[in-house]
């Protein structure tokens, strides 16, 4: 038996619990903190654009002024990827 130390990408926190697998057979949690904002997550995306920790890097690199074309040069992500994301971001 293997035990796998997970941590939740938003909070930080370690009171996670396996919440079933998503269609490829990977695997899903759900953070028991009751101050996340997010409550699921997979802990290795086949796509990077889904991940938390870039989806804050094409926000960041926006706000210094990165046109979308490099942010997805730089990321490795598809520019539809770029601009869906900070549509979702301008409506926040």
């Amino acid at each position: 038996m293997v035990f796998e130390a997970v941590k939740y990408p938003t909070c930080g926190g370690v009171e996670i619990q396996r919440h079933g697998q998503i269609s490829t057979g990977k695997k899903r949690y759900i953070c028991r903190n009751p101050n996340c904002t997010r409550k699921t997550f997979i802990s290795d995306y086949t796509y990077q654009g889904y991940s938390p920790e870039v989806k804050q890097q094409i926000a960041e690199m926006a706000i210094n002024g990165s046109g979308i074309r490099d942010t997805s040069r730089v990321l490795g992500i598809s520019p539809n990827t770029v601009i869906k994301e900070l549509k979702k971001r301008r409506k926040k």
